[in-house]
């Protein structure tokens, strides 16, 4: 169903993203925001799904900054890899390419745009929520280092999906991001990390489908 494009980020950085497009109009715009593990399968997959739900959907290739075309699995080896990539892409300059993305929705029609992120992109959609201007909704899942920006100000309303026996992110982190943000959607599921990924051993089908049920909810109240 999607297809890649190439945009360009304000500091003249061109990368790759990918596109879904919806059947008909679209209801709003999404930017979906990878994990440590690239633009790869699942991240298209997740583009194309929301493309199929109505909404003009981007997903940018963060490590395009590093090298275009990378694309990891889920294994240990790749963890490792993923990890490593994501410490050479500062959260500024992914922000940036998230920024081009939400401008191209714009562009594209798009009245209202929303950023949606998993694990690394949790987090992003988490700052993107908090720098970005003209976004009308975020949704974080598993974001783990949102409890280290705690200190920002969201300028959206955002929704967090956290694994209650995720080993990257503890509990007491969770709890923290629930007090310091009382005002947010905060759910936590009976999962590890990375239970919306299909691909991996964590993925927990009744987390995942009920996650996605509550992000539908989300965006309908928010972009529509």
């Amino acid at each position: 169903m999607g297809h890649p494009i190439e945009l360009q980020a304000v500091d003249g950085h061109r990368f790759q993203a990918w596109r879904a497009d919806p059947p008909g109009k679209p209801k709003a715009g999404l930017v979906i925001v990878q994990e440590i593990f690239g633009l790869n399968e699942h991240v298209r997959k997740t583009a194309d799904s929301y493309g199929y739900d109505g909404y003009l959907t981007l997903a940018p290739a963060l490590f395009d900054r590093i090298k275009p075309g990378i694309e990891l699995g889920y294994s240990e080896d790749d963890v490792a890899k993923g990890r490593d990539l994501r410490a050479k892409v500062p959260a500024e300059k992914a922000l940036n390419d998230i920024a081009a993305c939400a401008l191209a929705l714009q562009r594209a029609g798009c009245v209202k745009i929303a950023v949606i992120g998993y694990c690394w992109g949790g987090t992003l959609a988490w700052l993107s929520a908090t720098r970005i201007t003209g976004l009308d909704a975020c949704v974080s899942y598993y974001g783990g280092a949102v409890v280290q920006h705690l200190n920002e100000t969201a300028r959206c309303p955002v929704l967090f999906h956290f694994g209650e026996t995720d080993a990257s992110i503890p509990m007491s982190d969770v709890e923290k991001v629930g007090r310091a943000l009382p005002d947010a959607d905060l759910f936590v599921y009976p999962a590890g990390h990375g239970f919306n990924c299909e691909m991996r051993g964590s993925y927990d089908k009744p987390s995942a489908d009920k996650a996605r049920e509550r992000t539908k909810e989300f965006l309908r109240r928010y972009c529509g």
